[in-house]
């Protein structure tokens, strides 16, 4: 008789796991992997027509190890031409001692909630302590989960919310708004919100930089978030080559991040890189180093990410009898 494999829906996943709970996952997962007590996450990516698809893995040690593969498919074009989210799939978990496949779990809630986190892991060691202004850049199904994360690690006095479209913003800024407790405006002037802040979020599906060098006060905290793919940016390279450059995974981000367009325009090389997060974390390197240093993390997103949320998930499942079991066999 095989062991029974969980099935957990976006619904579950978003119940079981909060924003805290996450970011202290993906925390200790960073940890491990600057300290080398995990392999380096792997990925492998593929381009469909309209859209593409990736697969990422890795391993994590807690009370057993653990390995997770995740298949997303990413199609940015989906809203308007199928009703569809743009980024749908599945996340499988295993028992990496046995080889037994634990869960099978929706994706979109993990790619938000484990995003999410590593933007406020990130803004814990690297945004200033005192923060007046958050921005979010693109208002889509990325945006809320980043809020809710940030919250947990910084108290904001408002928060604006800018997207090409401005009524997406403007629901948006409704809608979370009652939720999170902080003033949540509409930001029409993308130059001046920027100007504003002192934490500037991404999510977007650009494939041209639109945060430039010159909007940006000294202090800044940027977290880029939406360059998954190499076709995609959101940071002027002249502004990645003069802040501090943090990655989740420096040689991902050298070839699908914002980091990888810097390089190809000259603008830095890869050795200007200051650290991974996981090093920030653990201690091995410096945080902020003063009130005026402007921060860029870079996230591409590793799978150390996603095993680090699902056996999260997993555990509070068993703990809460949720899930719908079953057997291959």
């Amino acid at each position: 008789m095989g062991v029974a494999t969980l099935l957990l829906s976006r619904d579950e996943v978003e119940r079981l796991l909060s924003p805290d709970a996450c970011n202290s996952a993906v925390e200790e997962a960073f940890r491990q992997l600057a300290l080398g007590q995990v392999a380096a996450p792997g990925i492998l990516g593929m381009h469909a027509d309209e859209g593409s698809f990736h697969v990422k893995a890795a391993f994590l040690a807690l009370d057993r190890p653990y390995f997770a593969a995740k298949l997303n498919a990413n199609f940015p074009r989906n809203a308007s031409r199928h009703g569809l989210p743009t980024i749908q799939g599945v996340v499988v978990l295993f028992d990496a001692g046995s080889g037994a496949p634990l869960a099978v779990v929706d994706s979109i809630s993990i790619t938000a909630l484990r995003t999410a986190a590593a933007t406020a892991v990130a803004a814990k060691y690297l945004a200033r302590q005192e923060i007046g202004t958050v921005l979010i850049c693109g208002c889509g199904g990325q945006a809320a989960a980043q809020i809710r994360a940030l919250l947990c690690v910084r108290n904001p006095r408002r928060i604006l919310a800018y997207d090409q479209d401005a009524g997406k913003a403007a629901a948006f800024a409704a809608s979370l708004g009652k939720e999170c407790g902080v003033p949540i405006a509409l930001a029409r002037d993308l130059a001046e919100a920027v100007g504003q802040s002192e934490i500037v979020v991404t999510c977007t599906t650009a494939r041209r930089f639109f945060v430039t060098r010159e909007m940006v006060r000294p202090g800044t905290f940027i977290a880029a978030v939406g360059a998954d793919s190499e076709d995609k940016q959101e940071i002027d390279p002249r502004l990645m080559a003069q802040a501090t450059v943090v990655t989740d995974l420096t040689e991902q981000a050298c070839r699908i991040g914002d980091l990888h367009h810097a390089i190809a325009a000259g603008a830095m090389t890869v050795d200007r890189v200051h650290a991974e997060l996981g090093e920030v974390v653990s201690g091995r390197k410096r945080g902020r180093r003063s009130a005026d240093e402007n921060v860029v993390f870079d996230s591409t997103g590793t799978g150390t990410q996603d095993v680090a949320a699902a056996v999260a998930v997993y555990r509070n499942a068993l703990d809460a009898g949720a899930g719908t079991p079953f057997t291959f066999s």
